[in-house]
């Protein structure tokens, strides 16, 4: 293990524990999104598949359970470790993690966490390492897995507004759903074809239509990827989408485009579509994937608040950028990462969205507006604010019926009000699906 005096450096010890340290610090140092993480720390393109899949796993876990990994950690320790010592908490939070959620042998765990220490520059501090990890390794696990309260592990600020908006029970089903690793959702190009290639990709098919597999490798290796046939994509985020009805021939807008998910389903679904997304980079991605998946759309980069199209349109989709709380399955770092302000931020932008969105449709045409968020803020109130200021839209109310699989959902995923609200407690049995709203709304 390559030895590094200076963590702060781009090196920084090669192996898997090493890179899911440089992780930790890209996300609670740097304050860098994990994807972004996951993509810029080189020395995860150096590890084979299998430590890079254990690297993720243990930053992943960490984050997921970061308040409760502290806990363990200060229990031993006779006084509190500096605030200034995160990188040593964060090596102990790996072998914490290690030990209780993940089941590697004390010796391993323990070990690793002392090696990366000294590899990292910080052998001061090993025996204190040591010492903390190997108390932890002889405590009884089943009890140290235990949350000393089901909001533990989620920030306060996320935690109250999640048992305003949907009460402390289903708050407490929100907050276990996002501790586990989340499974694959594949949409199909063609439903014909979905009893196919479940059995092509040992998948089952979720009432909502998607597929769903295990997420255990690099996506691109798994079989039909180079066919085209389908695409990733959480099964929550197919549903906004479907809410604009039968698109074919129609001219379909579909705003903050990247990356991409629902542009195929609208281009599969025969729209004559622009692709909308003020991010060129990220439009690549969509590129890409429309090649892939041999499908065409007019790729624009360009900011909505301020684009117009040629001719008013029959539809548009606007999901709305967000604080992404919806998503904390497979994105944990969110919730370390945002703070309340965020929410603020978000909102200014969303009600500048929706109000150029509706100005691209023609009288009569369909807007859906979307989000990956829990925050009512950034959902149902931006309708009612928008509504209330007089706007020439109407709210149309969604039945269950046009979206199978989700009548029998608890809580109902169609609110009162008859907009969508997945929460991702939803088919929890089966692994949950991610936090979306979507309102429908015609133009007068």
């Amino acid at each position: 293990m390559k030895t590094v005096r200076n963590p702060q450096a781009a090196a920084w010890p090669a192996d898997a524990r090493g890179q899911a340290l440089a992780l930790l610090f890209a996300v609670l140092e740097d304050r860098t999104p994990l994807d972004a993480a996951l993509r810029k720390t080189p020395g995860l393109d150096a590890l084979s598949v299998r430590d890079r899949a254990f690297a993720r796993l243990l930053a992943m876990t960490v984050l997921r359970r970061l308040p409760q990994l502290d806990r363990l950690i200060d229990a031993p320790m006779a006084k509190p470790l500096p605030a200034k010592q995160i990188r040593v908490r964060n090596v102990l939070r790996l072998g914490a993690a290690q030990l209780v959620f993940l089941d590697t042998p004390p010796h391993a765990a323990v070990n690793g966490a002392v090696e990366l220490a000294r590899a990292s520059g910080m052998d001061g501090m090993a025996g204190l390492i040591n010492a903390v990890l190997r108390k932890i390794a002889a405590g009884d696990h089943t009890a140290q897995r235990r949350m000393e309260s089901p909001g533990e592990n989620t920030p306060g600020w996320l935690w109250r507004s999640w048992c305003a908006a949907y009460g402390d029970a289903t708050a407490a089903a929100i907050a276990a759903a996002h501790l586990g690793e989340p499974p694959l959702d594949l949409t199909v190009m063609t439903a014909a074809e979905a009893d196919a290639l479940a059995a092509e990709l040992a998948a089952h098919r979720l009432p909502t239509g998607s597929l769903r597999r295990s997420n255990d490798g690099a996506v691109n290796r798994l079989t039909s990827y180079e066919r085209g046939v389908w695409w990733v994509q959480d099964a929550a985020a197919t549903l906004p989408a479907r809410l604009l009805g039968d698109v074919a021939g129609k001219n379909v807008i579909d705003l903050c485009a990247a990356p991409g998910g629902k542009t195929a389903q609208l281009a599969a679904a025969g729209a004559r579509l622009t692709a909308v997304d003020i991010s060129p980079a990220r439009l690549d991605t969509v590129t890409e994937n429309l090649l892939r998946l041999r499908l065409t759309a007019n790729i624009i980069a360009a900011d909505a608040t301020v684009w117009r199209p040629s001719e008013p349109a029959d539809c548009v989709l606007l999901d709305a950028p967000c604080t992404a709380t919806g998503t904390l399955r497979r994105h944990p770092d969110i919730a370390w990462l945002k703070a309340p302000r965020d929410v603020d931020a978000t909102v200014a932008m969303q009600d500048r969205l929706l109000a150029a969105a509706l100005d691209m449709l023609k009288p009569g045409g369909v807007l859906v507006y979307a989000v990956c968020s829990l925050q009512p803020e950034e959902g149902p109130l931006r309708i009612d604010v928008l509504l209330e200021s007089g706007a020439a839209a109407v709210r149309v109310p969604i039945d269950a019926g046009e979206l199978p699989g989700l009548g029998e959902l608890t809580p109902p995923a169609i609110t009162p009000d008859g907009d969508l609200r997945t929460l991702p407690c939803h088919f929890a049995e089966q692994g949950g699906m991610d936090g979306f709203y979507a309102a429908r709304l015609r133009k007068i």
